[in-house]
């Protein structure tokens, strides 16, 4: 991706033309458009005015949020999950606390159509505080399991277990393997265990003792 906003782009925007109608012109994906519009509207605070006046809308998210939009889309892109509100880091905390006024303003129906690109790209910042927290709680159980497996461990029982700890990794995993069989599991999920666990699917061989 090149420093400088794409020149083409910036002055469709500058006219009044939405990301998603730019994209489709200069036939890439809005992402890409939204790439260099945040470089656009970093380099030039009046951009923004001027498509506001050009397509005539009353109001719109300001410049600030977003780019904040971008940055929450890429944190998650690159973590695999959406930002929690009682993270230890700062930074997480504030873009736990900007999805969360989005999606109340989903849920009322007021939120502004400069965001719809950006929740079309990631869908998982909607939902209910369950399935932000059962999401939440997919990708710890994911984290421990790499973490066993390092340890020399070898694949967590959800049987015949020595430990509380096994056994909650072993149920997990054989919840994930019964989804998958069935068709069930999420393929986003799915290449997050084999990039993060090779032979999940697998597990124990017959036979062979665990590695201590």
């Amino acid at each position: 991706m090149r420093r400088a906003a794409d020149a083409e782009s910036v002055l469709m925007y500058r006219l009044g033309l939405s990301r998603t109608r730019i994209a489709e012109l200069v036939r890439v994906h809005p992402a890409v458009v939204g790439y260099h519009l945040v470089i656009a509207r970093r380099r030039d605070p009046g951009l923004e005015g001027e498509h506001r006046a050009a397509a005539g809308a009353r109001t719109s998210p300001s410049p600030m949020s977003l780019t904040r939009m971008e940055e929450v889309i890429a944190w998650i892109v690159v973590e695999g999950r959406r930002p929690r509100e009682h993270s230890e880091h700062k930074d997480e905390r504030s873009m736990a606390r900007w999805l969360s006024d989005r999606r109340r303003e989903a849920a009322e129906g007021t939120l502004d159509p400069a965001y719809h690109d950006g929740r079309a790209r990631v869908p998982e910042w909607t939902g209910t505080p369950r399935e932000v927290a059962d999401e939440a709680r997919w990708h710890d159980r994911l984290a421990e399991l790499v973490a066993f497996r390092r340890e020399g461990n070898d694949w967590p029982r959800h049987h015949d277990y020595d430990s509380e700890r096994e056994h909650t990794l072993g149920v997990w995993i054989h919840a994930q393997r019964y989804k998958r069989r069935r068709g069930d599991l999420d393929p986003v999920k799915v290449k997050l265990l084999d990039d993060a666990v090779p032979g999940w699917q697998t597990g124990r061989k017959r036979g062979r003792p665990p590695r201590r």
